[in-house]
């Protein structure tokens, strides 16, 4: 019988063993006849996983007396380097494979050619099935898809028999696999340790056998046009709109789409009787096999692409849409995700999420300020993270080393416990400081206050001794919406914030979205190749004033009774400020004539983020009650480096003398203005950047509220009046590393720098 014909055959007369009464072992002993009978095999046998070991199960060829004593272990043999490496193995002579182990019992003495599959179950290896010949001979790939196929019945009926527990299956695969260690770019510093979680949980295919084909086929027509019309309406939105890398990757998605031979290899799998989820996962499978076989980088990261793609048209089919937050975490969790949205990220449970890995990500996504909000660490761009990570795998996340260590030794575990007592330890004295006020020694007084974006943030103001919020994002509201927030949401969260801090003060910068944190419901700048610098921030607010009336209105009703501190980010220039300011004024007085209770007082700020508004200070500094560095953005501006890069991630310096003298100017000017400036950004949260800062004359800091306990031990431990002295000089003279001298100088004081 010709061996596409014997696939579609021997699919038949599974469907029959699987719908008889037998049992279990009876129905494998069944299976084994029907492969040697239709690949006219003098031997078929299958070994599964048992107790960690391999044991044979079912065979029709060799001895009946080695069932159930004939065991390998994994990795040993040629059955157990298939079930090690979920490999297919296809030999014309075993015995001159290196991994061959002769096993006198089974009476295999007559036989030469050899070929085997994984039974894979939660792409953990749960079995392995395998045929022999007496006449050496190579089997041709349509065989080998035979095998598969039967393969993948075979761990339906297995799991459904409970034969092999997943677990075991997955301990033994770890075994197997051994510790892996990754590489990736820090996005939020940290350390956690969890099981693997994938966002987007893959679909285990409980059901192989086709009832009927022209059902099947008709539910993957279907799922290919959702997944086509999916695929154009993603190339149509905004962010993936103008070209780019993420305009590139969707061209080769709407390639594969829409490739015909594709859709063919699935249909063929289809008409040999499988399901429509097994056919994906079929043909899913030899692409897999083939990216593991092939070295050209490119061509690799296609197959990867068509992967990904796969996974996508197997959850339409099988109706699997939900993300793993829908069914809850129950253990310390590692989720593991392509990318993440903000408002997908707030969905999981914080008490179990211990740390996040994505294959891409990048500085500037807004999750990542949600991210380090919430104080999970996140660890992106891990290339091959899919393929190297699986469900239920232990993993340890070391964000600031970047690295993600999969399978870990006992040895790793030790050494990540080390440093988590020794983070521990810091912060015990941390917390030893929280409420002492950040006094340097020489009696200067430091406010450190901590940048907040969500309701349940304002809490950690009691746990971690900041003197206040220096940087309340209200634009975290929006980004997490699937719609406008209305008045009466905005002012409710303003208000429990306000009541939260109590007698602390809190600034509420005015909603930075647009641009690079493009929202659904207000399609505007589309197509922007420069989103950092276009249409957002205040430049949209003023654009779609009946926005900014809406939120003015909610601040001011949300602050009645309280100092009410409003900031405008991104202001280029004075008159953005004046008309920003006359806005909420006018709301002011609206809300007055209606009678509405109103703040004690208004106090306007502006964020310094814009190189051009430094030119421009003597000029706005009369107009403000504050002013705020955005060193993050300020810092990209001036270097014309896209922080979201990884090349030019650590190019540019934060203690390069162009950023500390732009830095030293603004805070002259702002002294000489009497108005207070306050640092917010990444660069005060880190101790040595910090006090570089505070070298420079700058008095408040607003940075993560991780860092407060560090940047106050670092405050309490300084004299800052003879670094302040020294700064001078270091920036004066030309060609000083501010980096080296100014940690040398802390060394020889004893500044406490973590």
């Amino acid at each position: 019988m010709a061996a596409a014909n014997a696939a579609r055959e021997i699919l038949r007369r599974l469907h029959e063993v699987m719908a008889s009464k037998s049992g279990a072992e009876a129905k494998l002993g069944q299976v084994v006849r029907i492969v040697a009978e239709l690949l006219t095999s003098e031997v078929a046998s299958i070994y599964l996983l048992r107790d960690g070991m391999l044991e044979l199960f079912a065979t029709q060829g060799l001895a009946q007396s080695a069932v159930h004593v004939t065991r390998l272990s994994m990795g040993q043999g040629l059955v157990g380097t298939i079930a090690a490496t979920r490999e297919p193995l296809n030999l014309a002579e075993a015995k001159e494979h290196p991994d061959f182990a002769y096993r006198p019992e089974t009476g295999e003495d007559d036989y030469h050619s050899f070929a085997g599959v994984p039974i894979v179950r939660r792409e953990a290896a749960i079995g392995v099935l395998g045929v022999q010949h007496r006449e050496p001979r190579d089997y041709d790939e349509v065989e080998i898809e035979a095998l598969q196929t039967v393969a993948m019945v075979l761990s339906e009926l297995i799991h459904g028999a409970g034969l092999v527990d997943d677990a075991q299956a997955a301990r033994a695969r770890a075994a197997s696999s051994g510790p892996l260690r990754l590489s990736g770019l820090k996005l939020v510093d940290g350390l956690g340790r969890g099981v693997a979680v994938f966002h987007q949980p893959r679909v285990v295919v409980e059901h192989t056998v086709a009832d009927d084909t022209d059902v099947e086929r008709a539910r993957v027509y279907s799922a290919f046009t959702r997944m086509r019309e999916q695929i154009d309406t993603m190339m149509g939105q905004a962010e993936f709109a103008g070209g780019g890398d993420h305009h590139d990757v969707l061209d080769t998605y709407k390639m594969f789409a829409y490739d015909e031979g594709w859709a063919r290899r699935i249909n063929e799998a289809i008409e040999t009787g499988l399901t429509a989820e097994a056919a994906i996962e079929r043909v899913q499978a030899r692409t897999r096999a083939r990216m593991r076989s092939i070295d050209d980088p490119y061509l690799r990261e296609r197959l990867t692409d068509l992967d990904d793609l796969s996974n996508r048209l197997l959850r339409i089919v099988s109706g699997q849409l939900g993300t793993a937050a829908k069914s809850g975490l129950r253990d310390d969790t590692i989720l593991i995700a392509r990318n993440l949205g903000p408002a997908e990220l707030l969905e999981y449970d914080k008490r179990y999420l211990k740390g996040v890995v994505l294959e891409e990500g990048s500085l500037t996504a807004h999750v990542i300020i949600v991210a380090r909000a919430m104080g999970v660490p996140v660890l992106g761009r891990v290339t091959d993270l899919f393929a190297q990570v699986s469900d239920g795998d232990e993993l340890i996340v070391d964000a600031g080393n970047g690295a993600l260590l999969v399978r870990p030794q006992a040895a790793m575990i030790t050494s990540y416990e080390a440093m988590r007592d020794v983070k521990a330890r810091q912060a015990e004295k941390f917390a030893a400081v929280k409420d002492l006020p950040a006094i340097s020694r020489d009696g200067q007084r430091v406010a450190i206050l901590m940048n907040a974006g969500l309701a349940d943030d304002a809490q950690a103001l009691d746990l971690t001794g900041a003197d206040g919020i220096g940087l309340f994002r209200t634009e975290f509201q929006f980004l997490v919406s699937a719609t406008l927030p209305r008045r009466e949401r905005q002012q409710a969260l303003y208000r429990t914030v306000l009541e939260a801090a109590d007698t602390r003060p809190v600034v509420f910068r005015t909603v930075d979205i647009g641009g690079d944190k493009a929202v659904p419901y207000l399609q505007e700048g589309e197509g922007e190749e420069n989103p950092a610098m276009g249409w957002r921030a205040l430049r949209l607010a003023l654009g779609r004033a009946g926005l900014m009336k809406v939120q003015a209105r909610a601040l001011l009703e949300g602050a009645a009774g309280r100092t009410l501190n409003i900031m405008f980010p991104m202001v280029s220039e004075p008159w953005e400020f004046r008309e920003a300011k006359a806005l909420v004024e006018g709301q002011r007085a609206l809300l007055a004539r209606q009678g509405h209770d109103l703040p004690a007082h208004v106090r306007y700020g502006a964020m310094i983020e814009v190189p051009a508004l430094i030119e421009m200070l003597d000029v706005l500094l009369p107009l403000t009650d504050f002013v705020s560095v955005g060193t993050n953005d300020l810092t990209q501006f001036l270097f014309a480096a896209d922080r979201a890069n990884p090349r030019l991630a650590d190019r540019y310096d934060w203690m390069s003398p162009a950023i500390l003298r732009v830095l030293r100017r603004i805070v002259r000017e702002a002294d000489a203005a009497g108005v207070p400036v306050t640092v917010c950004g990444e660069m005060g949260g880190r101790p040595l950047e910090a006090l570089a800062l505070l070298a420079l004359g700058v008095e408040s800091l607003s940075i993560t509220p991780a860092g407060v306990g560090p940047i106050k031990a670092m405050v309490r431990s300084a004299d800052l009046g003879s670094l302040k002295a020294q700064m001078t000089g270091w920036l004066d003279a030309p060609g000083v590393d501010v980096r080296t001298v100014l940690a040398a100088a802390a060394a020889a004081q004893g500044v406490e720098l973590g």
